[in-house]
């Protein structure tokens, strides 16, 4: 339990929040208050700095800092390859997307879908993106924030996440876009300050990198520091199958989720939206140092002594002593951050939770709006668009909740995520990459790709988790996500020779002629340029695995 100060400084918080998220999305100029362009994709106003903190905060939830902080005393660093190999992943958003995304004007991916492929692709990819934004970015948000309030205010977890879901909503539903970004802005601050604050007094705690290393040779863990595992890892998440493997999952994630690229669609023009998009990648640096590796100070501070988790302790099934690992950062935040500090890691905390459940919303409002109520009622008013998508977010926000009894099963919730995604992402990252380098990819071998593609994961999800000692069962979900996009690509190159490519002049435009092709696009000058940026974040990201190899 936290004390009162604490409290009142995260209650104060919250209240801030809500009332700039207000006040940002209903001042809006003249004529737009029910502009559909407006509340969606903020008027397609936004610079690069915002974006790129709108990014990282959409990505990065309460969930994140709980969950990485768990795999950081359970595995060490490993877990932080989700985090760096994201650069990469932006890099392509950068290069490859977003100049067809902004040239086209879409205003969804679905809708750059049908651009280039055909509408039953759009329908499909609507359907999915929302269910994937209520269960992936919300429904477990949700759930890691209700245990952690739970564990610091002692609140019923359902009665914290209804409080939660209606002050996040509010401002949300009201404001749109425009209201998300400014206070996911706010929020990415304040997250990495407070994730910063808890690094800090760990390592002090720890007394620098020389103890932790000492501790754990001591422990025979020294292979916690290595970011890249050999072949056959225990873990399943070997080099081979993070790099194999995670670009599957991170196109999909980076590239084609509504939820996430929704930020770069509402840019200013295409320079601002790569430059934006980059800068999340050199943030994207960050949480290794300030989410993953406090979770592997705590391993070294449990080990010598200087924390306690006794409260964490449970029996196993077999009688024997077991650890429950998943309060590690609501422990560490209570033993070893002075009153008053507290109260901004709790910030911190409910910035990454509501943060990443309002650029959902929005983008729940989004779909529901444009690639599934006016697809069917294309005359509808622009008033009426931004009211139904009012109404999509907050049946969103209902039935994520009643999601939860059944998501909480998972023992680790930042894995139950990706063995979801591993399974729904390949035929998605499929038809976006060989739709925008292959010309003769055809609207039909698409459809049919993601149907059925759709379908064999479904399939293997459910075989692994009825019987998950067969064949199949064991492989590691980072390389089934690998074998999956095998299938789809091969799916779909077939498909394309038996429903050969018919071009609309439209779908013509949308895809690059060569592999070199994105490059020709001149940008900025300087330091700003999307070819500079890109270059440098792939240097550094170079040096950094050969650091923690």
């Amino acid at each position: 339990m936290i004390s009162i100060t604490d409290t009142i400084i995260t209650i104060a918080y919250v209240v801030i929040i809500v009332t700039i998220g207000l006040w940002t999305g209903t001042r809006k100029k003249k004529g737009t208050a029910d502009s559909s362009g407006e509340y969606f994709l903020a008027g397609k106003t936004l610079r690069w700095p915002m974006i790129g903190l709108a990014l990282f905060a959409t990505n990065i939830s309460c969930l994140h800092l709980v969950s990485l902080a768990q795999s950081g005393f359970d595995t060490g660093l490993l877990n932080g390859n989700f985090e760096w190999m994201a650069a990469f992943t932006l890099i392509l958003l950068a290069v490859l997307f977003i100049p067809f995304y902004i040239r086209s004007g879409v205003s969804t991916l679905p809708d750059f879908l049908e651009k280039r492929y055909n509408k039953a692709c759009r329908d499909w990819l609507a359907i999915i993106s929302i269910l994937s934004a209520i269960i992936i970015h919300i429904a477990f948000s949700f759930l890691a924030g209700g245990i952690v309030l739970k564990t610091l205010f002692g609140v019923n977890i359902y009665t914290s996440i209804i409080v939660i879901a209606a002050f996040t909503g509010l401002y949300t539903v009201v404001g749109g876009l425009r209201a998300v970004v400014v206070t996911e802005t706010i929020q990415s601050i304040v997250l990495i300050t407070g994730a910063i604050i808890i690094t800090v007094f760990s390592w002090n705690k720890l007394g620098g990198w020389q103890p932790l290393k000492e501790v754990l040779a001591k422990n025979n863990a020294l292979d916690k520091i290595s970011m890249l595992r050999p072949i056959g890892d225990a873990s399943g998440m070997s080099w081979l199958a993070v790099f194999l493997g995670y670009p599957v999952l991170g196109i999909w994630y980076w590239c084609a989720d509504q939820t996430i690229v929704q930020r770069a669609l509402g840019a200013k023009d295409e320079n601002h939206a790569k430059a934006g998009a980059l800068f999340c990648g050199f943030i994207k640096i960050l949480p290794v140092f300030i989410f993953v590796m406090p979770g592997l100070f705590a391993y070294a501070l449990y080990h010598s002594g200087a924390l306690d988790l006794s409260s964490l302790q449970q029996t196993g099934a077999n009688g024997a002593p077991l650890l429950n690992t998943k309060g590690i950062y609501t422990l560490m935040i209570t033993q070893l951050v002075p009153k008053g500090l507290v109260g901004i890691l709790v910030a911190a905390l409910l910035s990454g939770l509501m943060s990443q459940i309002a650029g959902a919303l929005n983008s729940i409002a989004t779909l529901a709006s444009y690639d599934l109520y006016k697809r069917f009622k294309p005359g509808t008013s622009d008033k009426r668009l931004v009211s139904v998508g009012r109404i999509s977010a907050g049946i969103a926000l209902i039935f994520s909740i009643c999601l939860l009894p059944l998501l909480n099963q998972y023992q680790s919730l930042f894995e139950g995520i990706n063995d979801v995604i591993a399974h729904i992402a390949p035929p998605i990252t499929c038809v976006f990459l060989v739709g925008v380098f292959w010309g003769k990819a055809s609207a039909r071998s698409a459809q049919l790709t993601l149907w059925l593609g759709s379908v064999v994961g479904v399939v293997v999800f459910i075989l692994n988790k009825l019987n998950p000692d067969t064949v199949i069962g064991k492989i590691p979900f980072m390389m089934m996500a690998f074998y999956l996009f095998c299938t789809c690509v091969f799916m779909q190159i077939i498909f394309s020779y038996v429903y050969p490519a018919r071009h609309t002049a439209q779908s013509n435009k949308l895809y690059w002629r060569s592999v070199w092709e994105p490059l020709h696009a001149k940008g900025w000058s300087g330091i700003g340029n999307y070819k500079t940026l890109s270059t440098l974040l792939i240097v550094l990201m170079g040096v950094l695995y050969w650091i923690f190899k």
